[in-house]
């Protein structure tokens, strides 16, 4: 289990640094953001992709995940190895940091104020969909001054 600790820290220090530059979202060049922002996305779906289909070497011995995703029941099952449960994180660092990074790049296109993001971005970082909701609520009923009322 090593491995697998070292994988969980180098993508959530990873992913936080992603964090950072959306929080400074205006304060970096446009290039440099976009450069490391990728680099870093990158990295994180790649370590998932060897968790999930090559890091099964990392599995303790009699340890093979068993489940589906058509049950509470199954999932449940699916997630009782490690290896699994980091998956599933990072799983959430990555798909949660392109939620972040849609926000501020979102918001940008439409002029909006980023200082207006920060509690956005903060719920995206800590509860996923609920920053998003709280976005697009920001979106329609101050973007709309910008750019009309369009959701998606």
């Amino acid at each position: 289990m090593p491995f697998l600790t070292l994988a969980f820290n180098a993508t959530n220090y990873t992913a936080l640094l992603g964090w950072l530059v959306l929080f400074s979202f205006p304060l970096w060049p446009e290039h440099g953001r976009t450069v490391l922002l990728s680099c870093i996305v990158v990295f994180l779906c790649l370590a998932y992709s060897y968790t999930i289909f090559v890091g099964k070497r990392h599995d303790a011995p009699g340890e093979h995940p068993h489940g589906g995703f058509l049950s509470l029941k199954g999932v449940l099952s699916l997630f009782k190895t490690p290896r699994v449960v980091l998956g599933g994180w990072i799983h959430f660092l990555v798909f949660d940091l392109m939620i972040g990074l849609f926000i501020a790049t979102d918001a940008a296109s439409r002029g909006m104020s980023h200082w207006l993001l920060i509690l956005a971005l903060f719920l995206t970082l800590m509860f996923g969909p609920a920053g998003l909701l709280l976005y697009l609520a920001m979106r329609l009923l101050i973007g709309s001054d910008v750019s009309g009322i369009g959701l998606i």
